[in-house]
């Protein structure tokens, strides 16, 4: 049996298996034709980078023709309704009049209303009637009438009604669409920084290939202005970066022989031979696309609140508008009174703008996040942002630099110089990428001290690394590994506040140890500051000795501080701040954090760089800024109040307007005509639309 797919005739890229709504703009999913499978199974399950934003101008140019044709239809339409010629106090009407009427509204009702007779037609073979099938119900309602008028049914025709209804509702269409159009613009604009060429360094020459050719271990230049056209690390050159389309960081960063770099940065004045690292379906670009798209397709507790509403509104819709008709015309009113409100009510109460109150903002916010370096994973741990009463912070990498020093060698035998502790803490540590062993190594490296080989390596979790060097069992560990073995501090020992220290162990003996300071970055202080003012406690964890702990949250003004928590034990410590009430987002890495940042009520991982692949945080930060995670908080309640305020828009207006069109102060002197209502569904939309693009990061 073929594999079924649904599409939105709005969003060709969004591809479902089973019946539903467009997760950007809420429409009715509908069948894909099996002629169009082809393409599909040739391009997998999304259509070819680029293709998606071809497919939605094109359509918006569609939209936009059948609007100006309409238009152009409506003037004579409107001209030799009898109605209006009675507003006018005039009479055009001549031989065959009707018949003109009949034709020029017949060529509006089949070429203007072809969309919205085609969703309806899609929506009732899905089973899944929504907006276009109520939109397609009432224009065909209106013609049917009316034609039927024509042709000898007393009262009076609505083709001037039909004719307008037509023409607004394709106005609505049209500045909607170009409204997600500029709300998808962003992801588009990420999709566009990849350059399509780059130049391949041969052992001969250098030639330009296309982008998509390049593999592992390649060697590309990138000159001056240009673009990195693949992840990687720089084998020779230095220059300057500008990665702010990428990771928020609006001053370019200084990259030399080693550092990595990022696929669709700016490169500044110098060249650089770049390393490539790996194909360029696996570059940061590419997954942070498919992260973005990810997110905007999928749907948060509010998003489906939203689809609940929705539903439930195009019910409401038909029972309302078939109830009108029945009360009004059981009343006495004539036929054509009765039709005229059932249509004014369906049209009106269209679901529209609740179908599109969620989906635009998500749009946007996802967007938007990951311009500035902020990877929503989870829509709902992004939502659930503004709920957060405690954040959790790890130290190292995050409040502090990161990078640490070697402040001080001290040998405690005499068989081990300063040069010799280095070196055979340096053999231990190579194969970690934690920055204590980055700061030894680098020590190591100044001093240009040879570093031994190693045998039988071993990593004790959360205290140290052990290993055999020239037949002698070597320990780099923690005070925590000396206290837990009953081993005693040597003698006259000192470690200042900000030191953190690592002893070395050989054959059983303290041979010695290291003291390494990490600076605490200037951002870190401001951004404690802005949590206090809005009454988020921030709590230090951290594997770093109490000494070092205390030092930094006094610092910074933290709430307090947990210290010498080993990885396995942050979970616990979560739970013990979930179990006092607290609503908890956790800070880590992803890797050594993953328990915590998964049984926290937000993960945030932070200091990923190229690396998005922390599968346990629902949230990721490229930049391990502090003032990034405060931005996150603030810009998931900026995001939730914008959903907020779009649904209460959307079913506040439905609330009023309903009634409205039902007639309800028709003795007041007050009723709504279709065009009417077709034209304040679309102001609803049209706002709820503008609220969403209003949406930015404050930085």
């Amino acid at each position: 049996m073929e594999l079924q797919q649904y599409t939105c005739t709005m969003h060709p890229q969004i591809l479902e298996a089973k019946p539903g709504n467009c997760p950007i703009c809420g429409m009715t999913l509908v069948l894909v034709a099996p002629e169009n499978k082809h393409a599909l199974h040739q391009h997998g399950s999304n259509p070819p980078m680029g293709m998606e934003g071809h497919d939605h101008n094109s359509m918006i140019a569609d939209f936009k023709k059948r609007f100006y044709v309409v238009l152009a239809l409506t003037i004579p339409i409107m001209l030799l309704s009898e109605m209006i010629q009675h507003f006018m106090g005039v009479r055009w009407q001549f031989a065959g009049s009707k018949y003109i009427l009949l034709g020029l509204s017949t060529i509006v009702f089949i070429y203007g209303g072809f969309p919205f007779l085609k969703g309806l037609v899609d929506e009732v073979k899905a089973k899944n009637p929504g907006m276009m099938f109520l939109i397609g119900f009432a224009i065909t309602v209106a013609y049917s009438y009316s034609v039927a008028i024509v042709f000898g049914l007393p009262g009076m025709d609505f083709f001037w009604e039909l004719a307008t209804l037509i023409l607004i509702m394709l106005l609505g269409h049209w500045i909607e669409m170009k409204s997600i159009a500029g709300a998808s613009m962003d992801l588009e604009l990420l999709v566009q920084l990849m350059p399509a060429d780059a130049h391949m360094v041969m052992p001969d020459m250098v030639h330009d290939v296309k982008t998509d050719t390049l593999k592992e271990n390649d060697i590309i230049l990138v000159k001056p202005g240009e673009k990195v056209a693949a992840d990687g690390i720089i084998l020779e050159g230095e220059s300057y970066l500008n990665e702010s389309m990428l990771t928020g960081e609006s001053k370019p960063v200084q990259k030399i022989k080693g550092d990595k770099v990022i696929a669709g940065a700016i490169n500044g004045n110098g060249s650089i031979k770049v390393t490539v690292s790996h194909a360029a379906k696996d570059s940061y670009l590419s997954q942070l696309v498919k992260l973005v798209d990810d997110a905007q397709k999928s749907k948060s507790q509010t998003q489906l609140l939203a689809d609940t509403a929705a539903r439930w509104l195009t019910i409401i819709a038909l029972v309302a508008g078939i109830a009108t008709f029945f009360a009004w015309y059981l009343s006495g009113q004539t036929l054509a009174f009765a039709m005229e409100r059932m249509v004014t009510v369906i049209v009106i109460c269209c679901p529209h703008a609740l179908g599109l109150a969620v989906p635009l903002v998500v749009a946007k916010s996802t967007a938007l996040s990951a311009k500035n370096g902020l990877l929503i994973k989870n829509r709902t741990a992004f939502e659930n942002a503004r709920k957060i009463t405690t954040i959790v912070f790890d130290k190292t990498g995050t409040l502090t630099v990161g990078k640490f020093q070697v402040s001080k060698i001290v040998s405690l035998q005499k068989e081990f110089n300063e040069n010799e502790i280095i070196s055979l803490a340096a053999a231990l540590e190579q194969q970690s990428e934690h920055p204590i062993a980055t700061g030894i190594l680098q020590k190591a490296k100044d001093l240009s001290i040879p570093i031994p080989a190693t045998e039988n390596f071993n990593a004790i979790t959360g205290k140290g690394v052990e290993a055999t060097i020239e037949g002698k069992k070597v320990l780099v560990v923690s005070p925590t590994y000396l206290k837990e073995n009953n081993i005693a501090m040597p003698n006259g020992f000192t470690a200042n506040d900000t030191e953190t220290v690592v002893f070395l162990i050989v054959n059983n003996q303290l041979a010695g140890y290291i003291a390494l300071s990490d600076e605490i970055r200037p951002e870190s202080a401001e951004a404690i500051k802005t949590l206090k003012e809005n009454n988020i406690k921030s709590i230090l964890l951290t594997g770093d000795n109490s000494k070092v702990a205390k030092s930094v949250s006094d610092t910074l003004g933290m709430d307090s501080f947990m210290a010498e928590v080993l990885p396995h034990q942050k979970l616990e410590k979560i739970k013990e701040l979930q179990a006092k009430g607290e609503f908890v987002a956790m800070t880590g890495d992803g890797i050594n954090d993953a328990p915590a940042l998964a049984i926290a009520d937000v993960g945030i991982a932070v200091g990923s760089g190229s690396d998005i692949a922390a599968e346990t945080a629902g949230i990721v930060l490229v930049n391990s800024n502090p003032k990034d995670i405060v931005s996150l908080i603030l810009f998931g309640k900026a995001t939730y109040r914008k959903m907020i305020q779009n649904l209460i828009w959307a079913t506040g207006y439905n609330v009023v307007a309903l009634p409205l069109a039902a007639g309800v102060l028709y003795k007041q002197g007050i009723l709504l005509s279709p065009a009417a209502g077709a034209a304040l569904m679309t102001v609803s939309t049209i706002v709820v639309a503008i609220n969403a693009s209003m949406l930015s990061i404050k930085k």
